[in-house]
């Protein structure tokens, strides 16, 4: 069997490892897409230990000199990762030996391990992962907020148990996916502050005894703080779970959405028709039009959860310190922001293509007694009945109308089955009471469906969201600042 190459950490070793040892360990699929951000941490590094003085400007020159080489091949497509050198980190450090020679090349993994320049790599390229998945659910919270300002006075019924519940109003229900995905930014949030600290310097897990500054390297890596506890830095994956946990919630919710989508555009309910643009037919019946997008975001949703129980099954039994287990964390997440980010780019064009049928829902909430709290209500506060017999009394109406196959909008006869129970209410005040219109303007409560509170709410999620997108834009801002700061540094190094 072939053996590979001589290893960067061959000394201890009186053999290579055999070709499927290589193929069995290596990382370069996943590791593919830290390759810039590999780059970027080394640079960051080597001006670190030159500004420490333990390396010399010269060694520090040339360090940077192959690096900004590797990133323009990166950046051309000609750095491509070789699988005998196991991951991202031993193929920069190759090039830059291979080029510069080991008395220059060999330098940069001072005071560093791959132990700690793997989550560098990881925390770098996850908190822009981060910041995309919040973006695309600010789209998403649009498009909703654009319905909920058309359809601030259209009924519809609410559900519960899918079965009518009580009048809404669209608005109503575009403004509850704001409020849910909302909370979706707020963990998102939380995982990218738990990610954006500094792990480079805890080294392989003890620190180092070389005299580095983690404050430096913290500024110009663009993070809010070192990660302090080496060891603690080294064992943790807590912020990739963080995230993970944060995608699974977002994944729920556009599943929930998903399958309301599904049902919406079905026959039976016909509350909604999605443009042909993201719709799909079938092979062998002509007159099919399926929710596709829907139905594959509500599939994918599994593969989301399946990341974080990945990664949670691997943590639960590892002591401290690096394991190489830990290789396997990356992959799952990888997938899972894929998926997610995949969702949120084309749902927000759906949202805003669908055609509401207001018809429709109109039809559905004076067909099944979805008033019929408001009449409870009504006879608690004008006939001063409790509320628990004027519930029995509402109950008993329904059934006697469902035996006949009759609604409350058969007037007279609901006015006479009142009456069978001493309750004496107009026709006319009866079609007040009963109109889901009414219903949705009786409603005032704080976070109740009344146009003037969702107009409230509209309002104030707007608010919301317009602070989470300066948040998201503000974060975007100060890394792209710490990278510009990172090039003005070896601008200057070189213009000396």
């Amino acid at each position: 069997m072939k053996t590979p190459d001589k290893k960067l950490w061959s000394g201890r070793f009186s053999s290579n490892p055999t070709t499927q040892t290589i193929s069995f360990s290596h990382s370069i699929e996943a590791d593919t897409r830290l390759i810039k951000y590999d780059i970027w941490g080394s640079q960051v590094h080597a001006i670190m230990l030159e500004r420490q003085g333990i390396i010399s400007e010269h060694d520090l020159r040339e360090i940077l000199h192959w690096l900004g080489k590797v990133e323009d091949d990166y950046q051309s497509g000609n750095f491509i990762l070789d699988i005998n050198k196991e991951d991202v980190h031993m193929n920069v450090e190759s090039y830059l030996i291979e080029n510069a020679g080991r008395e220059f090349g060999g330098k940069l993994h001072t005071a560093r391990s791959r132990n700690d320049q793997v989550l560098v790599d990881a925390h770098l390229y996850i908190r822009e992962e981060i910041l995309n998945v919040q973006r695309g659910i600010s789209s998403l919270c649009d498009a909703f907020l654009n319905i909920a300002k058309l359809h601030v006075s259209t009924v519809m019924p609410g559900y519960t148990h899918t079965q009518h519940a009580q009048p809404i109003s669209l608005a109503f229900w575009a403004t509850a996916y704001v409020s849910m995905f909302l909370r979706d930014q707020k963990r998102l949030l939380a995982a990218y502050k738990l990610t954006n600290t500094n792990p480079l310097g805890a080294c392989a897990l003890a620190g180092t005894s070389f005299p580095i500054d983690r404050q430096l390297t913290t500024e110009l890596l663009g993070f809010d703080s070192p990660h302090e506890h080496a060891l603690d830095v080294i064992s943790s994956r807590d912020f990739i779970a963080e995230t993970l946990f944060a995608l699974s919630m977002v994944m729920a919710n556009l599943s929930r959405l998903s399958e309301e989508i599904v049902y919406w555009t079905t026959f039976e309910f016909s509350m909604a028709v999605l443009d042909d643009a993201y719709s799909s037919g079938s092979s062998i019946m002509p007159q099919k039009k399926n929710p596709d997008i829907a139905e594959l975001t509500r599939g994918r949703t599994g593969r989301v959860y399946g990341a974080l129980m990945d990664l949670l099954t691997n943590l639960k039994g590892l002591p401290l310190g690096y394991n190489r287990d830990f290789q396997e964390d990356k992959p799952p997440l990888w997938e899972a922001f894929d998926i997610v980010n995949d969702c949120l780019e084309i749902l927000p064009h759906l949202i805003e293509s669908t055609e509401f049928k207001t018809e429709r829902m109109a039809e559905l909430v004076n067909a099944n007694f979805a008033t019929a709290t408001e009449l409870a209500n009504y006879l608690v506060k004008e006939h001063q009945i409790s509320f628990r017999e004027s519930h029995e009394i509402v109950g008993w109406l329904v059934g006697e109308l469902v035996k006949q196959n009759l609604t409350f909008s058969d007037w007279d006869h609901t006015h006479t089955l009142l009456k069978q129970k001493e309750v004496d209410i107009s026709i006319s005040k009866l079609q007040n009471i009963l109109d889901p219109a009414f219903a949705l303007e009786n409603n005032q409560s704080l976070g109740g469906t009344s146009p003037k509170e969702v107009c409230r709410m509209i309002d104030r999620f707007q608010i919301q969201l317009d602070d989470f997108n300066k948040i998201i834009y503000t974060n975007q801002i100060k890394i792209e600042d710490a990278h510009k700061m990172t090039v003005h540094e070896i601008d200057k190094i070189f213009n000396k």
